[in-house]
């Protein structure tokens, strides 16, 4: 299958803040009780970090998938029965909703039932990649167990904000700190693939790989998925009982490209900017298995895409830049709709 990986180059982003951090979380692993390691809903393998699983193993620990909120539903439910068979049962959270917090409290504190009636004073750590949500969900936890004015964790939309360890109280009787670290990656992504996921995700800098390669491996995901016998179908058709099977029946992973556009409360430009995609995705006679054709598409995609967001032509190739900026900040933002990029493994 066609898929544009942006080159063969592997994908390398290790900062010195993230050296130091990984040899702080060494060093005060031994003093904690449970470690939460906090991975992407949308790469729930991809966004693991191999070097803290090392020692993570060796604690109590729980993996949370953040974001559920931009993940597949269908799939979610597909990949709980995975990491279940694993012998894992990972918690899943929308740390910007209340009520998937307090679940999660509710959870945790069962987790930690054992050690609760033991221990006077307890020590919770966030552990994981860039820009999964850590100190989001930091705040989430401390405002939903902790009366008064929350103490903040800094957050920011780029990798890399947090660089140092944080601790805030989050419960009494017993005293639950909570540690915030930093974000960490490994000195070396696996492959190429995985890399661009963690990029497209948020977790490396758009800078490292670049937003214009970034954006049409975004495109190439979403083609990828296209459904084949919907070739014919036309955009504009008013059948939407019809495309909700044809779609659901394609995808079968929840809310799609399509069915997202056809959702009341849509702005005309996000309404826009999906019916660039899906019209010449959907009406694409090409052969996607093969580079060319699926390099054409995506040329033409971008072509649309820069009427839709009114770029000017006298921008140049810089204009294909500020493209590239807007279509993954819609993407990032759940506009696009809702998916799970990783594959299960075979005989899941």
């Amino acid at each position: 299958m066609a898929l544009q990986t942006a080159g063969n180059a592997k994908v390398c982003w290790y900062p010195g803040h993230m050296v130091k951090a990984m040899r702080d979380i060494q060093q005060r692993f031994k003093y904690v009780d449970l470690v939460l390691e906090i991975r992407d809903a949308r790469i729930p393998l991809s966004s693991a970090n191999d070097e803290l699983g090392e020692f993570i193993s060796k604690k109590k620990h729980v993996i949370v998938m953040n974001k559920m909120d931009l993940a597949s539903s269908n799939m979610i439910h597909n990949w709980k029965k995975y990491f279940e068979a694993q012998g894992q049962v990972p918690i899943y959270v929308n740390a910007h909703s209340k009520h998937s917090v307090h679940s999660m409290v509710v959870d945790i504190k069962e987790r930690l039932a054992g050690a609760i009636q033991k221990e006077a004073t307890l020590l919770v750590m966030i552990a994981g990649i860039p820009n999964v949500g850590k100190s989001v969900l930091t705040n989430a936890l401390y405002q939903a167990t902790v009366q008064g004015r929350p103490k903040k964790a800094q957050v920011g939309p780029l990798p890399g904000v947090t660089k140092i360890i944080s601790g805030f109280k989050i419960g009494q009787c017993p005293s639950i700190y909570l540690l915030d670290t930093p974000g960490v990656l490994i000195p070396n992504i696996k492959s190429v693939e995985t890399g661009l996921k963690l990029a497209i995700t948020g977790a490396v800098k758009d800078s490292v790989i670049g937003e214009d390669r970034l954006a049409r491996y975004l495109l190439a995901l979403l083609n990828i998925r296209r459904p084949v016998f919907a070739k014919k179908l036309k955009p504009n058709a008013r059948d939407y009982g019809h495309w909700e099977v044809v779609m659901k029946r394609a995808f079968g992973f929840g809310r799609t490209l399509m069915l997202v556009m056809m959702q009341k409360g849509c702005s005309p430009q996000e309404r826009a900017v999906r019916e660039a995609i899906t019209s010449l995705m959907i009406n694409f006679d090409g052969d996607l298995e093969d580079e060319d054709a699926m390099t054409e598409l995506i040329d033409n995609q971008m072509y649309e895409l820069r009427k839709t967001f009114r770029v000017p032509q006298s921008d140049g190739y810089e204009g294909y830049n500020k493209v590239a900026r807007r279509l993954l900040q819609f993407y990032r933002g759940g506009k696009l709709g809702s998916y799970v990029w990783d594959i299960l493994p075979e005989g899941a």
